[in-house]
């Protein structure tokens, strides 16, 4: 009998390193970490899929205690990657490959079977075309682009071109982008506009993450909310919080509109603390009494 959940989220989990001004510190990252935590704090059945060596199998214990369905593949090593952020008061960073798990394969999927196929790329190379039309045949599916449209340049990852865009938006139901990834995708460096452009191409919704805020784009009208944080001290994992935030709530029902308040709220109490979030609903439903 085929499992049943709410979500199959699919990625790398990254055995990173973060430097901030002079300091430096190891922390797991990846969208099936941060997003992952969210999806199962708002109560959805969530199985994970993703590539790691076996001596980091340890590094999936949080998600395995929060109750999530585990499905690792094996490789010869994890993915990793070291950010450098010189200024702790800009969202400016400059990113290092350290280690790649390879490219994800159809025969890594599960026989799982999901309301949502949500795949949250970090690094070059992490999916294909073909991988992505996979997915996309069961059912559908949610992309973070991030590591699509990522460029290796000796170690240093920049974004840069994604050569198959053109195949893959149509296959894609939710989009989510950042301003420097809408920017090279469509030459466009207002926000709606690139949404627009980039709706035109299939995806149904576009989930845009920006320093101040959240812009979404869902049945041609524009929902916005604004990130509110205390401090930035948990910055990194901000667009993979937002992004599944803004996906379980939807799956849970809400409208785009209260989707993206909510994904404010909640990515806005993350950027207060390293980390995933690790708040109650309660938390988030208070913030949003506040604002």
């Amino acid at each position: 009998m085929t499992d049943t959940v709410d979500i199959v989220l699919i990625g790398h989990i990254d055995k990173g390193q973060i430097v901030v001004g002079d300091n430096a510190s190891t922390a797991t990252g990846g969208a099936v970490y941060y997003g992952g935590i969210v999806l199962l704090r708002l109560g959805l059945r969530t199985a994970i899929v993703t590539r790691l060596a076996e001596a980091d199998l340890p590094l999936l214990g949080e998600l395995r205690a929060a109750g999530a369905q585990l499905y690792p593949v094996l490789t010869e090593e994890t993915t990793g990657i070291e950010n450098v952020i010189p200024d702790p008061r800009s969202d400016k960073r400059r990113c290092y490959q350290r280690g790649f798990a390879g490219t994800f394969q159809a025969t890594d999927l599960p026989t799982v079977q999901a309301r949502l196929y949500y795949v949250g790329t970090i690094i070059t190379d992490e999916v294909d075309l073909p991988f992505l039309q996979a997915v996309a045949s069961r059912g559908p599916l949610a992309l973070d682009a991030q590591g699509c449209i990522r460029k290796r340049v000796g170690k240093e990852l920049i974004t840069a071109e994604w050569p198959w865009a053109e195949q893959a938006l149509p296959l894609v139901r939710y989009l989510k982008v950042d301003d420097r990834e809408a920017l090279a995708l469509t030459g466009e460096e207002n926000h709606r506009r690139a949404a627009e452009r980039l709706a035109r191409h299939g995806p149904k919704e576009i989930v845009f993450t920006r320093q101040e805020g959240l812009l979404v784009l869902a049945a041609g009208q524009f929902y916005e909310a604004s990130f509110r944080p205390r401090s930035l001290a948990g910055r990194t994992g901000r667009g993979d919080t937002c992004f599944a935030a803004y996906l379980g709530r939807r799956l849970l029902g809400d409208d785009p509109e209260r989707a993206t308040r909510f994904a404010a709220a909640l990515t806005s109490l993350k950027l207060e603390k390293p980390g995933p979030f690790r708040g109650s609903l309660e938390d988030v439903e208070r913030f949003l009494s506040q604002t």
